[in-house]
C-alpha cells in the first residue's frame, strides 16, 4: 500500500523556521518525482515546490523562492522541505504528493497527483 506521512508541522512565528518530513512507503521512491503542495485558508491549492528522482529541484514558486528548500534521502525514502524567513501567509496544510506519470496539466490541479499524505499544519502567526 502506497502511504505518505508528513510530520514538523506546528505554530512558529514570523521569520522562524521549521523542516516538514515525509515518510514514504509502498512504492519504489526513489524513481518518481514529488512535490510539496499546501492549502492556505480561503486559497486553492498550491504546488510549493518538487524535486526530481536523483534529488535536484525542478520547481520552486515565486511565493517562497530564497526561503524554502526541497530535498529527499531516497535510501531512506523521505522527502523534506526546509522552510525559512517564515511568513502569516506561508499559513497552510502541506501535503507531500507524488505527481502522476505524464500529467501535463497544472501543478496546482488536484488531479496531478495520484497519492497524498494526509497533510501538515503549518501556523505561521505572532
Amino acid at each position: 500500500q502506497v502511504q505518505l506521512v508528513e510530520s514538523g508541522g506546528g505554530l512558529v512565528q514570523p521569520g522562524g523556521s521549521l523542516r516538514l518530513s515525509c515518510a514514504a512507503s509502498g512504492f519504489t521512491f526513489s524513481s518518481y518525482t514529488m512535490t510539496w503542495v499546501r492549502r492556505a485558508p480561503g486559497k486553492g491549492l498550491e504546488r510549493v515546490s518538487e524535486i526530481n528522482s536523483g534529488g535536484g529541484p525542478i520547481y520552486y514558486a515565486d511565493s517562497v523562492k530564497g526561503r524554502f528548500t526541497i530535498s529527499r534521502d531516497n535510501a531512506k525514502n523521505t522527502l523534506y522541505l526546509q522552510m525559512n524567513s517564515l511568513k502569516p501567509e506561508d499559513t497552510a496544510v502541506y501535503y507531500c504528493a507524488k505527481p502522476r506519470v505524464r500529467w501535463y496539466g497544472s501543478g496546482s490541479d488536484q488531479a496531478r497527483y495520484d497519492y497524498w499524505g494526509q497533510g501538515t499544519q503549518v501556523t505561521v502567526s505572532s
